[in-house]
């Protein structure tokens, strides 16, 4: 096994051979474009008789339409809502509950109501502000009160396992909102086709999701639209089901004026009406025996929806599955409801659920540590998941578990130890904090076999070059690097007979969405077997197509109704820990040192790994104390990045990221996800290392001064 810790390989630049080595690091294939500004956004479509589109939103949070007074409109402008929906006038998430136009009613403050349309952009933004609404103003909710999904399970005998405990211990835990943050906000570009067919071209992960979406909303054959992703300036989820609102919004303004259009959101805009990771709250309730060992737990969960339903049941299923964190228990009693507020909808957000469990799993495993008078380490290695335990929902850890080494490294590298001594020794707050975590990688069950079915396919032209036909996307996390590489290896040929195109559903078939960790292990994987029949097949000088079809491995089983069984295929692992120094004054929290282990099987590209590392350990990290959004009277507060604070080079420190090789039988080259597990530990672990440096128990995130200062002076030691 190579040293995790060695140099990274040398970068390969050169071409014309083969790539046989699937560790050597190699230029990104989108790094050219970029570093000189041809990359091709959106924004940047050159595209003849184009209207610009702006959107008329609610002004309040809930209530009923009475009407709508539009100015008098310019030649070639115009007015698109709900009576111009010519199909269901709703989006196809999973829940048909989000409309494509307000009809009638409105549920939070900025939904989408109509779109004015125009040549000019500046007049259709001055058009939209004269649109009048009148309201009858019902009485908002936003509260949890209203449920909109609730799931639960148990695992052995929780019942038992409770009133036969030593004692029990209850603990409260909040998460506030985060934002995406992406660097290029929403657009989307629509423009007629011959037949009736309406194309799409926007800024996405999901192109499949955008295409279903729309043939709903337009009451058409599918193949009467097609879907183009663009270059995507960031995404982070929050382009994987908004994407459907925009393109059936302009599928819609496309059919009714004939005419290309272009809606692409402003900062204030998208940050204000996009969707965001879910506040909740969580509940855990552990039976301890006389060894402070967790025999039981109970977990209530509750997290804020918004105002449709979307993806938030299987956010919260997510999030219902990591109930014991790292852990084994063997009692277990879990529930949870998404509730339906008045507030903008909240959505998809890379971890889709984990990271607000984990944080309360972690702080409540440090918290039973610090109660019981042990090492908080010691106790959570009691307390890990083993190969061949059963997982929270009864599946089982089929592969090698190797986190306690993990810990060891982290440990080692951060000398955790001797920190722990001599900070409480000193006069400044300083701390060091550690967390433990996975992430299971790709969809949750049998959600690959039953509902996404994933196809790809190569097609080989009478040159030997190989196109990637597909439609994971590359959104800035390196995907067409990482898949290239790998169907060049497995081929034996020089990587740049490979080509990685934007996919296009009238080319690509559905691999299933850019979501779930699920890229590489599962994306990749069908390709790396596709080009081993490739490669076997092949003829020179003659055209070929290569297709495979995704198959569950055999012994995964799951019972969606029960929550029973295999959760998912694989699980990715990592170690965090953060080190911390508080202004004794402020209360500003300043980073002093960042060290990762994290076990994602196989890296791919060791340089393209680090920097998801180290990318999405510094949004979790953020994510804990530093990125504040409040939503108050239905209203977001911080609605652009000057208000809401998001980390810049003088927010962090160098990063110490180690992997560590443990190949995963059905991943391409062993390879497991990373995208999403490199933030789940970074909002524990912070706050693990500030509730050390202030000697205060932390429940809540973000750790802000205000809220630092409030336990200072209020808080629980």
């Amino acid at each position: 096994m190579p040293d995790p810790g060695a140099p990274l390989k040398r970068i390969r630049s050169k071409g014309g051979f083969p790539m046989n080595d699937i560790h050597d690091t190699v230029v990104r294939r989108d790094a050219a474009a970029k570093i000189a500004g041809r990359a091709t956004y959106v924004g940047d479509l050159p595209i003849a008789g184009v209207l610009h589109a702006r959107t008329v939103r609610s002004t309040i949070a809930k209530g009923e339409i009475l009407s709508i007074a539009v100015p008098p409109l310019p030649q070639d402008c115009f007015v698109v809502g709900a009576a111009d929906v010519p199909g269901e006038n709703a989006v196809r998430i999973i829940f048909k509950d989000m409309p494509v136009f307000a009809d009638g009613e409105v549920r939070y403050i900025g939904e989408p109501i109509l779109l004015v349309c125009g040549p000019d952009r500046a007049v259709v933004f001055d058009l939209a502000a004269r649109v009048v609404v009148r309201y009858r103003e019902d009485v908002p909710v936003f509260a949890n009160v209203v449920a909109g999904a609730r799931y639960a399970y148990s695992k052995g005998d929780p019942e038992k396992a409770f009133a036969e405990a030593v004692r029990t211990v209850r603990e409260s835990f909040s998460t506030g909102y985060q934002e995406q943050a992406y660097i290029e906000p929403q657009g989307m570009v629509g423009y007629p086709e011959d037949g009736g067919k309406v194309t799409l071209v926007g800024s996405m992960q999901c192109p499949y999701y955008v295409k279903n979406a729309v043939v709903g909303v337009l009451g058409c054959a599918e193949d009467r639209v097609r879907v183009i992703q663009a270059e995507t300036g960031g995404a982070f989820g929050g382009k994987e089901e908004f994407p459907s609102l925009t393109g059936a919004q302009v599928a819609v303004a496309v059919r009714k004026t004939g005419r290309p259009v272009s809606l692409l959101y402003e900062r204030t805009e998208d940050v204000e009406t996009t969707t965001k990771r879910h506040p909740s709250t969580i509940e855990l309730t552990a039976a301890l025996d006389c060894d402070d060992r967790v025999v039981g737990l109970m977990a209530t969960v509750a997290i804020d929806a918004g105002a449709y339903l979307g993806l938030s049941g299987v956010v919260l299923s997510r999030a219902l599955i990591a109930a014991t964190g790292a852990y084994t228990v063997p009692h277990l009693r879990v529930e949870g409801t998404a509730y339906l507020t008045n507030t903008v909808p909240t959505g998809a957000f890379r971890g889709f659920g984990a990271p607000q469990m984990f944080f309360a799993v972690e702080m409540f495993m440090g918290h039973l540590a610090a109660r019981a008078g042990v090492d908080p380490i010691a106790y959570r290695r009691r307390h890990l998941a083993r190969r061949g335990d059963l997982t929270s929902t009864s599946g089982l850890y089929r592969d090698p578990i190797l986190v306690d080494g993990m810990i060891d490294r982290v440990l080692e590298r951060s000398d955790y130890r001797r920190k722990v001594r001599e900070f409480k020794k000193g006069d400044a707050w300083r701390g060091i904090g550690l967390s433990v975590f996975f992430h299971g990688c790709g969809f949750t069950g049998s959600g690959e076999a039953d509902h996404i079915k994933a196809r790809v396919r190569l097609d080989k032209d009478s040159a030997g070059t190989v196109t990637i036909r597909i439609a994971s996307v590359d959104m800035g996390q390196g995907a067409a690097t990482a898949l290239s590489k790998i169907v060049a290896a497995v081929l034996g040929r020089p990587l740049e007979t490979v080509v990685f195109p934007h996919p296009d559903t009238d080319l690509a078939p559905d691999s299933g969405p850019t979501v779930a960790s699920r890229t590489t292990m599962i994306v990749g994987g069908l390709l790396a077997r596709a080009a081993l029949r490739l490669k076997e097949e092949w003829t020179e000088g003659s055209a070929q197509s290569v297709e495979e079809r995704y198959v569950q491995p055999e012994g995964i089983v799951w019972d969606e109704e029960r929550f029973l069984g295999d959760a998912y295929p694989a699980y990715s692992w990592g170690v965090v820990a953060v080190e911390v120094e508080v202004d004794r004054r402020t209360f500003q929290v300043d980073l002093k040192g960042v060290w990762s282990c994290y076990d994602a099987g196989t890296a791919i590209d060791p340089l393209l790994a680090e920097g998801q590392a180290d990318g999405g350990l510094t949004q979790g990290i953020a994510y804990g104390y530093l990125e504040r959004m409040e939503v108050k009277d239905g209203r977001v507060r911080q609605k652009n990045l000057t208000d809401y604070m998001i980390p810049t080079a003088v927010d962090v420190c160098p990063a110490d990221t180690v992997f560590i090789e443990n190949p995963y039988a059905f991943g391409p080259f062993g390879a497991k996800g990373l995208g999403e597990l490199t933030l789940v530990g970074g909002a524990p672990a912070v706050a693990a290392a500030i509730e050390h440096a202030i000697g205060r128990k932390i429940s809540s995130i973000p750790a802000t001064p205000e809220s630092i200062m409030e336990l200072i002076e209020h808080g629980t030691r």
